[in-house]
C-alpha cells in the first residue's frame, strides 16, 4: 500500500448500518441472516467502531426494517467512541418531540450524534415536492432552536408552535451536526439554508466539482459554510481482478426483473437524484464502469446510492483523495455484505487515509 502522498484537512469516514433491510452476499437474494435485526445491526456497528471509522449511517425508512431512533437509543449504551448518524424522516414527526428525543440520545452518547434528515412524506400521504421541501426548512428551523436551548415561537404553514425548550436542552444545549441530501434544486437550497454536511451520491468526477462548487456558493448566499460528503459503496481487495470479481459474484444471481422489482419499492424510486443514478448506470461502458473504478452494477438491485468504487487499496486510496482534492470531507461507505466489506476495508485503506470525526 501506498501511504497518502497528498496533504489534506482529515476527512470524515463513516460506515453503514443495514437497518433497512439491505444486506446481501449476492445482490437480490434474501438472506435470514443478513435481515435486518437488533443483533445484526448491531454487529455491524459494533465492528465499525472496532475497525476504526469515525461515523456510522443508521438509515430509516418506515416500509423496511427495524426503527432508527430506536436502534439508535439501544447501540448508544455500547458503543465508546464511534459517532452515530441516525436518519430521521422529519415528515412523520413532530419537531418538538424530535428535538428531545435527538437531545436524549446525544446524551446517552456524550455528544457524539449527528443526524442525517431525510425530507419525507407522512406514510400515505403525496406532498409535492415544493412543499414538503418547505416542511422540511420548517422542522430544521424548529430542531436548531429547541436544540439551541431556545424559547421557540414559530409561525409557519406546517407548524404553529410557541414553547420553551425542554429543561435537558436548557440545561445543556448542542445543536448536532445536521446532514443532508438530495439534488433537486429545493433540496439543494434546504441544505444550503440550514444544514451543516451536503451528501451527494455517486457521480462522475466532474459532476462532483460542480455540485460542490454549487453548494458551496448557496450556502454563502446565505452566509454559511458546509461542508460536502459523499455516499458511495466500495469493494476493495489485494488486487483489482479480484475486486472486479468480487463485484461481478455480487451480480451473479440478480436477474433484470428482480432488481427493476428491488428498485421500485424504494421510498424515493422517482426522486431526481435517482433518476440520475439510473443515468448514470445508463451512461457507463459494458461492464459497468462509468470512469475509471466506479462501477454502476450496484445500482441494477438498488434505489439511491446505486455506484462502488472497486480496486485494488492503491487504487481506491487514490480514487478517494480524488474526491477529497474536488472538495469532498465526508465519505459515507458501504459494501455487500456490510459486516465483512467494514473489515476489508477497515484493514486494507482506513490506516493510509488521514481522517477524523468531524
Amino acid at each position: 500500500m501506498t501511504k497518502n502522498p497528498v496533504t489534506h484537512n482529515p476527512c470524515e469516514i463513516s460506515w453503514f448500518s443495514a437497518l433497512c433491510d439491505d444486506d446481501y452476499e449476492y445482490l437480490g437474494q434474501s438472506d435470514p441472516a443478513l435481515q435486518s435485526s437488533w443483533e445484526h445491526c448491531r454487529n455491524i456497528v459494533l465492528g465499525a467502531e472496532e475497525g476504526g471509522f469515525d461515523n456510522i449511517l443508521l438509515p430509516s425508512g418506515y416500509a423496511l426494517g427495524i426503527d432508527t431512533t430506536a436502534f439508535a437509543a439501544a447501540i448508544a449504551t455500547q458503543v465508546q467512541r464511534i459517532k452515530l448518524l441516525m436518519a430521521v424522516r422529519v415528515g412523520e414527526m413532530w419537531p418538538a418531540q424530535l428535538a428531545r428525543q435527538i437531545a436524549t440520545i446525544d446524551q446517552i452518547l456524550g455528544g457524539r450524534l449527528t443526524v442525517n434528515i431525510i425530507s419525507s412524506d407522512l406514510p400515505g400521504e403525496t406532498l409535492d415536492g415544493a412543499s414538503r421541501y418547505e416542511r422540511t426548512d420548517e422542522a430544521i428551523a424548529i430542531l436548531r432552536t429547541l436544540l439551541a436551548g431556545q424559547p421557540l415561537d414559530h409561525q409557519g404553514r406546517f407548524w404553529n408552535l410557541k414553547l420553551d425548550a425542554p429543561r435537558m436542552l436548557q440545561a445543556a444545549p448542542r445543536v448536532p451536526a445536521l446532514y443532508f441530501g438530495g439534488l433537486s434544486e429545493p433540496a439543494r437550497e434546504t441544505a444550503a439554508k440550514g444544514c451543516d454536511v451536503y451528501l451527494m451520491w455517486p457521480d462522475r468526477m466532474e459532476a462532483v466539482k460542480d455540485i460542490v462548487a454549487d453548494m458551496k456558493a448557496r450556502a454563502a448566499r446565505h452566509g454559511r459554510t458546509i461542508r460536502c460528503g459523499y455516499r458511495v459503496h466500495v469493494v476493495v481487495r489485494e488486487t483489482e481482478s479480484e475486486a472486479r470479481a468480487a463485484a461481478d459474484r455480487l451480480l451473479s444471481k440478480l436477474d433484470a426483473a428482480q432488481g427493476a422489482a428491488i428498485r421500485a419499492k424504494s421510498l424515493d424510486s422517482q426522486s431526481v437524484g435517482v433518476q440520475a443514478q439510473a443515468a448514470l448506470r445508463e451512461a457507463a461502458a459494458g461492464d459497468g464502469y462509468v470512469e475509471d473504478n466506479l462501477w454502476t452494477g450496484i445500482g441494477r438491485a438498488r434505489s439511491g446510492c446505486g455506484a462502488a468504487i472497486v480496486g485494488d487499496p492503491d487504487q481506491v486510496l487514490a480514487k478517494l483523495n480524488a474526491y477529497r482534492a474536488a472538495g469532498i470531507e465526508a465519505f459515507v461507505l458501504s459494501g455487500y455484505p456490510h459486516a465483512r466489506e467494514a473489515d476489508l476495508f477497515a484493514r486494507h485503506v482506513l490506516p493510509h487515509i488521514d481522517h477524523a470525526p468531524f
